[in-house]
């Protein structure tokens, strides 16, 4: 095998698969432990549903169950790779995050209803 194939195999760590996200699901019972989304209310929520590592793979973060938690995509992409003292610290950070974009959204919708509201 080539150096280089070597390197790389070795600083790669194995992806997460089907089985091992859905057993994330389930012990969270489909549920966002960041912002409490319930995946099992709607097929529509459900597609909603991902895992998310709490520590990054980035920040060297293991595929342990006690590393891996229920998410809706919106809060695991705000989390994104940000390393946190505590899950505490990452739902705060993820929440705050949350609220401020829904205050940005907000505006920006008014002002588009009222440039296209009849004159």
């Amino acid at each position: 095998m080539p150096i280089q194939k070597l390197v790389g195999a070795i600083g790669r760590s194995k992806p997460l698969t089907r089985e091992e996200g859905m057993k994330i699901l389930v012990r969270d019972h489909f549920r966002c432990q960041y912002c409490g989304l319930d995946g099992t209310a709607s097929f529509e929520n459900g597609l909603m549903m991902s895992v998310d590592f709490v520590v990054p793979r980035s920040g060297r973060g293991k595929k342990t169950p006690e590393n891996l938690v229920a998410a809706c995509r919106p809060c695991n992409l705000l989390k994104g790779r940000h390393t946190f003292r505590s899950f505490e610290a990452a739902k705060d950070y993820v929440l705050k995050q949350r609220e401020e974009q829904r205050r940005e959204w907000e505006v920006l919708v008014s002002r588009m209803r009222k440039q296209s509201a009849p004159a």
